[in-house]
């Protein structure tokens, strides 16, 4: 069985589970109780274990086990429902690497544990995500690493005639499956090649590959994000044709319309925008701001969704497609880079809702041209959307410049274009560029470019009519908190943010 949908630890949620030991934070040890409720009383079939940028417990089975031995005996784990972890990539993580050791030696510690509570051989983890895969050698790091750094350690001859194995048991199981996590444009450009060096090195019988949304969108902009998932899609089903290999896509996809608009009151507009993937990201402010009801049908819908066909596309819509990715990623990222120093500041009053360590990076990761320092994708959002400027706005006046066959790709390829634009745009404010001058003194060639995204929403698409009671203090609340920032009440600054958080149902 291929799991639908994955519950996963991305800080995204505006409300706090009444399960949580804290009152504002999620920590280490609530996780396990997450990862509990996800499977039974929500339903998902899978959970992402991060052990990416925190400390990891590694001792997760054992721990979920002792929850509820009944539920555990009926739900094996790792035939009829999962744990995958998110490792440190060691490559680009440098400080992070030694997780990487420990990570991956848990998991014949895991599969003993699920032998003894089973009585039969199981591997309740056998499949790691590796975030940042840029080429196939990163992923052969990891899998040749588990395979002579830790099994096959169970042979060193320790003295005489008496072997590792025979102090610590037989390692098992003897190979994992690799996960890559693809979130770059040149990555993603380039996934045949990756994905077939890979398969042609070491023959498995299926993959799973991951989509990032979030951090595409966070370089490129929302549009060029949505069209990079697609072209995603169509080089894999390209690759299982030539191979045959059965390949399973992944979108990790959040709430905000800028991170995928994968939410509980989206969820059909988003399994017919992704409808070639196969696993669904089921993140936290998909999971705990909304009612449980509509949590759990939403989740079921996934779980009964059929993938599709992807659009397969030629030569000549794949440079159509790069054109608009690049026209439109080179106004976004000057846009951004112009106003990181609000996004910064005012990233540090949003609701915190995970134990982590701190992400920052270079805007567009360091191999990019890019040079404003940003934090990670949901508080960007989130900063964003407090100060009235939706980030779904930001570059849309360039499809001004497109011609009409580029106009009629998009259409087809992403089917909540002028959805996902309306709706977001419902949050711009027009006192936030005032501010913005006034506060950061933004310079005036930014703040035109941001009226001119605007104002070819307002003339070409058109704003949500919706003028409901949540979006106007929305846009109230936007102009306080930057009132109150500009007059250092630092304190409503982040009240104001928690406020607005709850009425879009998500921080970003």
């Amino acid at each position: 069985m291929i799991p639908k949908t994955m519950s996963t630890q991305h800080p995204d949620n505006a409300k706090m589970p009444s399960w949580a030991s804290g009152k504002n934070i999620i920590s280490n040890e609530d996780e396990i109780e997450e990862a509990y409720i996800a499977y039974k009383h929500i339903g998902i079939q899978e959970v992402m274990w991060d052990a990416e940028g925190k400390d990891v417990d590694t001792h997760v089975i054992r721990k979920l086990f002792s929850k509820d031995r009944e539920f555990f005996d009926k739900n094996v784990l790792g035939k009829d429902i999962f744990l995958t972890y998110r490792v440190p990539n060691p490559l680009i993580e440098g400080a992070e690497r030694k997780i990487l050791n420990e990570t991956l030696n848990s998991i014949p510690l895991n599969y003993d544990v699920a032998t003894r509570m089973y009585d039969r051989d199981i591997a309740p983890v056998f499949e790691v995500i590796l975030p940042f895969t840029t080429d196939y050698r990163s992923m052969l790091n990891v899998v040749k690493f588990y395979e002579k750094g830790i099994v096959d350690t169970e042979n060193i001859k320790l003295y005489e005639d008496v072997r590792m194995m025979d102090i610590t048991g037989k390692v098992m199981p003897e190979k994992i499956n690799l996960i890559p996590l693809i979130e770059d444009r040149d990555s993603i450009f380039n996934i045949e090649s990756i994905i077939g060096k890979y398969s042609e090195i070491m023959k498995p019988s299926y993959m799973r590959i991951f989509i990032a949304r979030s951090d595409p969108a966070m370089n490129y902009g929302m549009i060029p994000a949505t069209l990079l998932s697609k072209y995603a899609v169509s080089g894999m089903y390209r690759i299982s044709e030539k191979t045959g290999m059965e390949l399973y896509p992944i979108i990790g996809a959040g709430s905000s319309p800028f991170r995928g608009n994968l939410g509980p009151d989206t969820i059909k507009r988003s399994l017919a925008e992704y409808d070639s993937y196969y696993t669904f990201s089921v993140q936290s402010a998909f999971r705990y701001d909304y009612d449980e009801t509509s949590v759990k049908d939403a989740v079921s819908m996934i779980n009964a969704h059929k993938p599709v066909i992807p659009n397969l596309f030629n030569d000549d819509q794949e440079i159509i497609i790069k054109h608009i990715i690049d026209l439109y990623s080179s106004r976004f990222q000057k846009i951004v880079e112009g106003i990181s120093r609000p996004i910064n500041d005012i990233t540090t009053y949003l609701p915190k809702r995970r134990t982590r360590k701190l992400h920052t990076g270079l805007f567009g990761y360091s191999r990019s041209t890019g040079s404003a320092r940003l934090p990670r994708a949901i508080a960007f959002v989130g900063a964003l959307y407090s100060m009235g400027i939706p980030p779904e706005i930001l570059g849309a006046s360039v499809l001004a410049e497109l011609p009409e066959k580029y106009h009629a790709l998009l259409s087809e390829n992403y089917k909540n274009m002028y959805f996902d634009l309306r709706s977001s745009a419902r949050y711009f404010n027009y006192d936030s560029l005032k501010y913005m001058i006034d506060i950061w003194k933004i310079d005036t060639e930014i703040i035109k470019m941001i009226r001119e995204d605007v104002r070819y929403i307002e003339n070409n698409i058109g704003v949500s009519t919706d003028s409901s009671y949540s979006v106007e203090k929305h846009n109230i609340f936007s102009t306080l908190l930057l009132l109150a920032f500009k007059n250092k009440k630092f304190d409503e600054v982040g009240k104001y943010a928690y406020e607005m958080a709850l009425l879009r149902k998500f921080v970003g």
